[in-house]
């Protein structure tokens, strides 16, 4: 592979220690890269669905197989623990299984066929070309060179160029191996996957001109910058940025006023927001409660038991420690704290408080601060608690801590959280996002750049394809999937009768 000379440098979060990493790629080796992903794009969207989920379960066995060495690998990087990283894997080699189904089902080509008024009129959700993959550093697995984003966007028939994450470039090189070894034995094209590593090679993927989307996952900086640099391109391409704010929980008056409800939501919340160190762009950073229900105390008291950590980078141990004060110069609180290890990129888990009046637009207390940090507000009423929500970001979730379904506060609550986020939980907590067909993982802006998208669960598919219409189109001339025959077997709608998988009325 053509270089720079550079390397990316792995650290060891634990104590800081560095190690050779993997080396950086030079910008012409990307156009290379790009061009042979464009040569092929078309042959790979050609490919019967079917075909694709092969590649996809080779993708998953080679996870599989490798398991333990990718999880040490992982965990020299990330400091996340072998336990955890080795379901992660396990987690990305399901999602690709997962994302093959849905490519194989057929449904997200929303094949339409109308054959009336003297028209024959096909319409299809055509692959889009080449796209460009921004992996998560709190995820090495499930959103890193092979998550997410990378499956789905196979499975819609599109190549990929993943751009290496410098939290653990290590792991994202032998990912990449794994990958691209998988997928040529499988039969796949040599276009159909690339990695890049460094901060220029990134810039150039987004720059080049094969590339037709942008997947991201991270933060709002980070994701804002690739939504502009897309946007001056000479042709524009979407960015599909998963960026995440500050997630709401509420804890409803009826839930208060139960002790074991109240001591179960305490529980919870205290587990949800230091999950991985509090690195989930799910955590609930924020639990409105009802004023002298005693919750701050409640969460404070199971927060005593929680063991701390590591963050993944130095500079996010740096950012949480500016954010921890920011916030209180903001307004915020301490109530509690676990004392955090002396070394590496520690981070000390901390629950804050700040009254009602300090959540004010452009407060910091209204934005994420990544790491085991939450905040809790108390509120006098329903009306004010309205208020309250009314001035938090959108979010990729929202939960609910209630009494259970006779709660007189879920029929106006939901549906009200429901305006401003992408997913609401009730009586359970949002950090866990499960790859499932009615899965949303997206939310309003600014939580995402594209509001209508998600990037986990079968409609994550419809980020890498646009609609295309043939009419009095001759067959010899049609995608395959347009033809009468149906040779992929595909679930349609034939005149406005939707037709089951392999055709016939359903």
């Amino acid at each position: 592979m053509n270089t720079t000379g550079a390397t990316e440098v792995s650290r060891d979060p634990r104590t800081g220690a560095r190690t050779e990493g993997p080396a950086v790629t030079a910008v012409d080796e990307v156009a290379r890269l790009a061009a042979r992903a464009a040569r092929d794009a078309e042959s790979i969207a050609a490919r019967p669905p079917a075909v694709r989920a092969d590649w996809l379960e080779a993708v998953a066995a080679a996870l599989e197989r490798d398991t333990e060495e990718l999880a040490a690998l992982a965990d020299a990087e990330t400091a996340l623990g072998m336990d955890r990283l080795r379901g992660e894997v396990g987690r990305a080699a399901a999602q690709a299984r997962f994302y093959g189904r849905v490519a194989a089902e057929g449904s997200w080509l929303d094949v339409r066929i109308d054959r009336s008024d003297g028209v024959d009129l096909r319409r299809i959700n055509r692959s889009l070309g080449p796209v460009a993959v921004f992996g998560a550093s709190n995820f090495p697995f499930a959103f890193g060179v092979v998550g997410h984003d990378t499956s789905s966007a196979l499975a819609a028939g599109c190549p990929v160029l993943v751009k290496g994450h410098p939290a653990h470039p290590r792991l994202s090189a032998r990912l990449g191996a794994t990958v691209t070894a998988a997928l040529r034995a499988a039969g796949a094209p040599e276009g159909a996957f690339a990695l890049v590593h460094g901060f220029e090679a990134g810039l150039a993927l987004v720059d080049a001109p094969e590339v037709t989307a942008v997947a991201f996952t991270g933060s709002q900086a980070g994701g804002m910058a690739l939504v502009e640099r897309a946007a001056r391109r000479p042709v524009p391409v979407p960015v599909f940025a998963e960026m995440g704010t500050v997630n709401p929980a509420v804890l409803t008056p009826a839930a208060a006023a139960d002790d074991e409800v109240l001591r179960t939501a305490a529980s919870g919340f205290v587990a949800s927001f230091t999950l991985g160190q509090g690195q989930f762009c799910t955590k609930p950073g924020l639990l409105l409660a009802p004023r002298g229900s005693g919750a701050a105390d409640a969460v404070a008291g199971a927060l005593a038991g929680t063991e701390p950590g590591w963050l993944l980078t130095e500079n996010i141990a740096s950012a949480y420690r500016t954010g921890l004060a920011d916030l209180e110069a903001a307004g915020a609180r301490p109530v509690a704290s676990v004392a955090a290890h002396p070394e590496g990129f520690a981070a000390a888990p901390t629950l804050l408080t700040a009254p009602a009046e300090a959540l004010v637009p452009g407060s910091r207390l209204l934005e994420e601060c990544f790491g085991p940090v939450a905040l809790v507000v108390e509120y006098d009423d329903t009306e004010q608690l309205r208020a309250l929500l009314a001035r938090l970001q959108p979010s990729l979730a929202a939960a609910v801590a209630s009494a259970g379904e006779t709660d007189p506060d879920l029929p106006w609550l939901v549906p009200l959280l429901s305006r401003r986020a992408g997913r609401v939980v009730v009586d359970g907590w949002p950090t866990g996002v499960v790859t499932t067909w009615a899965q949303q993982h997206g939310g309003p802006w600014p939580a995402t750049s594209r509001p209508e998208a998600t990037s986990v669960g079968a409609a994550a598919l419809d980020r890498f394809t646009r609609p295309v219409a043939f009419q009095n189109v001759p067959p010899s001339a049609l995608p395959d999937a347009l033809r009468d025959d149906n040779p992929w077997r595909l679930p349609r709608r034939i005149d406005g009768v939707r037709e089951t998988n392999g055709g016939g009325a359903g």
